[in-house]
Formats: structure tokens, C-alpha cells, sequence
């Protein structure tokens, strides 16, 4: 197989960054994210795993990748696929201001880590192993400086986006 690209952008930062889809290490979940392409939300950025950006989008797989080349420790670049079943509807979280604890609502988490020292522990659910499904491979410092704005200027009305390149 020829190997895939995606491009990865905060809009209202214009910035983008290239990575590459780890087709071996993760067959299912690059090519679940390459099949849904383009795909992109409001960005959020992480509280509990550090340096971490990332939307909440409905699942748009036809079935779930499941556990694939996972880590609880991603290095800057990865870009990683969490499944959140239910865990992320408590209002307390912020993300649906209807919601109730009790629903089970499916949502996939697309992340970019952009700096050192993540792990992928929640307080509210532990250990939250997530698949890196790409590697960015161009790009990354202009990009992680724009993470790291987001995280001090804030997200409001910025979107992250994935697209074929």
C-alpha cells in the first residue's frame, strides 16, 4: 500500500500540519478516519493527558477499529482515536448541556498531541488507552505553537479539521 497523508488544522489559527497514517501499525483505525475524511469540530484542549488538542465528533465508523497500536503515553505528533461510550454525556464534563449521566451516547475522540510528557489517565474513568492511528511528519512546531495558544488564548470558535492531502 502507498503510504497516506492527512492534513490536520486549527482554522482560525491558520495553521496546518501533515502526518502520516500508521496503515501497518493500525490498519483499522487509519482507514476508518481516512474513509469519514474530511472530519472536524470544535477543539477542545486537554485537561487530564497535558499537552493534547482535540473535537468530539459522532461515531462515522461502520464498525468500531477497536484496541490497535494503543498508548497511554503519545508523543508529540501522534495523532490518536479514543471511543467514548456514555462516560462523556455527564454535564459535568461540559460537552452537552442536556445530557444525563445515564445515556450512552458513542463519540469518537480525534487528538493531536503536540509536547512531551502525556498520560492518558482520567480521574473519573483511569487508564484511557487511545489508538494512534497517524504520525505528523511536517509541520509540527508552527502547529504545537498553535496548540499551545489555544490552551492560553483559549478555543472558542476554533476548528479542528482532518483532511486527505
Amino acid at each position: 500500500m502507498t503510504d497516506r497523508y492527512i492534513s490536520v488544522s486549527l482554522q482560525q489559527r491558520g495553521v496546518k500540519a501533515v502526518a502520516k497514517l500508521l496503515d501497518d501499525e493500525a490498519p483499522r483505525t487509519a482507514n476508518a478516519v481516512w474513509e469519514a475524511l474530511p472530519l472536524g469540530g470544535q477543539v477542545y484542549h486537554g485537561k487530564f493527558a497535558r499537552n493534547e488538542i482535540y473535537t468530539l465528533l459522532p461515531s462515522f465508523a461502520d464498525a468500531e477499529p477497536g484496541p490497535e497500536n494503543t498508548t497511554i503515553t503519545p508523543i508529540p505528533g501522534d495523532l490518536c482515536y479514543f471511543t467514548f461510550d456514555g462516560v462523556l454525556t455527564n454535564p459535568a464534563y461540559g460537552y452537552e448541556a442536556g445530557s444525563a449521566p445515564g445515556e450512552h451516547q458513542l463519540l469518537i475522540d480525534l487528538a493531536v498531541f503536540y509536547g512531551r510528557n502525556n498520560l492518558l489517565v482520567n480521574g473519573d474513568v483511569g487508564w484511557v488507552p487511545g489508538n494512534v492511528f497517524g504520525t505528523i511528519v511536517d509541520g509540527l512546531s508552527e502547529f504545537a505553537a498553535a496548540c499551545n495558544d489555544v490552551w492560553m488564548g483559549g478555543a472558542r470558535g476554533e476548528v479542528l479539521s482532518y483532511a486527505r492531502e
